[in-house]
């Protein structure tokens, strides 16, 4: 079920940095590395450093005045244009910002390439998925879209269906902004309810526009849910809306603040739970996209208990050497967290909930369930669109 992959690395990413106290920690990204490579990860795939994206590419999906305003930020971060979402508590302007997010957009635009092509079958960016940045503006932590600019890239290749899949706690905002109505990208986002989180958008009636109508789907989970929900969720509506559009390529997002450690959001979801659905993706692309898989990070918040275990997974499925939940972390990498964080780092790949069980769909739902509702909400507003019963 699995070929040739790619990681896409350039410890250069670890400078995306919005200082002290963001929490946004690069962190995050540094003991991801330092996990894979403990678990001889390294030796199952190719590690490649992309070039950063040129700005013909970022104006695939960003606006010129925007990007200027970057580079301005970049180059004087005290005069940053607020007006673009710039130098905002959630995104600081700081030195470099310009050539470090376009270093990350070039590694998810390099995965899309080597996959298209026929490089790779799989390609992982866990630096990646930073969802919120919109053509015109930074939001949510994030300057440059990366995922969107991946995709963009892959329709310029001349695929003509790509389904984007987002699992992160947050509603991928600007990657459905960017293909709202565009027929060719499926975009799925699963995330908390907007009414309890940012960005307050991702709600079941917002179906896409246009030729694009019907190719925008929400699950909006009410917070507290927990892993049974969230599962049964992913697998009541994802792979039924992949199957019929039978994408050329899947993009996923793997945030991991869904996770209950989080200190952002309100999901309880075990990093079990996020390890299921990672592997569910890594199947869904082998089921319907000849095993064309670009997978990508985005949020979470708690950096050294939780990013780390939950990215490693998602490159040891796609490497084709999955982790097993049981294995014990190596003792070096747990010494490197204490020297780099002054903190206990976790004991073992699971949470202590593997398997993850749910309650399949077609077995029948609970009307008066929250969760059950969500997804029925779903189904009702986008399934019909799609020529399928709700």
């Amino acid at each position: 079920m699995s070929g040739r992959a790619q990681l896409m690395w350039d410890e250069a990413v670890t400078g995306y940095d919005f200082g002290q106290g963001h929490p946004m920690d690069p962190v995050r990204l540094e003991l991801t590395r330092k996990l894979v490579g403990a678990f001889g990860l390294d030796r199952e795939l190719e590690i490649v450093a992309a070039k950063p994206a040129g700005e013909s590419t970022l104006r695939l999906v960003h606006r010129e005045d925007y990007i200027d305003a970057v580079k301005a930020a970049s180059a004087d971060p005290a005069g940053a244009d607020g007006s673009y979402g710039l130098g905002t508590p959630d995104d600081p302007a700081f030195a470099g910002m310009h050539e470090v997010s376009a270093l990350i957009a070039g590694q998810s635009v390099g995965a899309a390439e080597a996959v298209w092509r026929g490089d790779a079958d799989h390609a992982v960016n866990f630096a990646g998925g930073l969802h919120h940045a919109m053509p015109g503006g930074a939001s949510g932590f994030c300057i440059y879209n990366d995922a969107s600019l991946a995709i963009a890239r892959l329709l310029e290749l001349g695929a003509e269906r790509v389904a984007y899949v987002d699992v992160d706690v947050h509603h991928g905002d600007g990657v459905q902004a960017a293909f709202w109505e565009d027929p060719r990208v499926l975009t799925i986002s699963l995330h908390e309810h907007p009414r309890t989180l940012f960005p307050q958008t991702g709600w079941p009636q917002e179906t896409g526009a246009g030729a694009g109508e019907g190719a925008a789907v929400n699950v909006a989970l009410p917070a507290g849910t927990g892993d049974a929900g969230w599962v049964r969720a992913f697998h009541a509506v994802v792979p039924e809306l992949v199957a019929g559009f039978r994408p050329q390529v899947i993009v996923s997002q793997h945030g991991a603040d869904t996770h209950f450690e989080d200190p952002l959001a309100h999901l309880a979801v075990s990093l079990d739970a996020q390890r299921s659905v990672q592997m569910a993706c890594h199947e869904l692309a082998h089921a319907y996209a000849d095993g064309k898989w670009v997978a990508l990070g985005g949020g979470g918040y708690a950096v050294v208990d939780v990013v780390p275990r939950s990215w490693t997974h998602l490159v040891g499925i796609a490497a084709g050497k999955p982790v097993a939940p049981e294995a014990m972390i190596p003792e070096g990498w747990r010494q490197d967290v204490f020297a780099r964080t002054r903190q206990s780092g976790p004991w073992r790949m699971t949470d202590g909930l593997w398997p993850v069980g749910y309650g399949d769909w077609e077995a029948g739902y609970d009307p008066a369930d929250r969760v059950d509702q969500a997804v029925l909400a779903t189904r009702r507003a986008v399934f019909p669109l799609r020529g399928l019963l709700p």
